[in-house]
């Protein structure tokens, strides 16, 4: 049980509040701290698995394109031109995706114009409505 004058002292009752205030501050920082820790090593399994399902998938499309070389090769075709064939048509692909990816990427295309045109917008706004003032 606390001491009825202690309790009454305004700066012993500062100075309790300032302690379990920092208390309070410290364990919430040892709780976000652990909780971030929880998270990221979810996050470094996930990322793991992504990484696995991409070798996965490109070991996975060079089995498919072996598959494809060979059906086309038991055709007319023979081994060799089939082989170009289809090179030359994920060659195609590969430069197409290429372009799309560059284009997307260029820094006009990363501007965030709506925001700028909002913002610009909110300022014309204001220096119309404070000249009108």
């Amino acid at each position: 049980m606390t001491d009825p004058v202690r309790s009454q002292n305004p700066a012993t009752l500062a100075t309790d509040a300032l302690r379990l205030s920092g208390d309070l501050v410290r364990k919430e920082i040892a709780l976000a701290k652990a909780e971030m820790r929880r998270n990221l090593s979810h996050a470094g399994a996930g990322l793991g698995m992504i990484v696995a399902a991409a070798v996965i998938g490109i070991v996975t499309l060079n089995v498919l394109t072996a598959a494809l070389v060979a059906a086309l090769a038991e055709t007319d075709l023979g081994p060799i031109w089939s082989a170009v064939i289809v090179g030359v048509v994920l060659a195609i692909l590969a430069y197409g995706l290429l372009r799309k990816g560059m284009a997307d990427l260029k820094p006009e295309n990363l501007m965030p114009t709506r925001t700028v045109e909002n913002v610009q917008r909110d300022a014309n706004t204001v220096k119309e409505a404070y000249h009108d003032a």
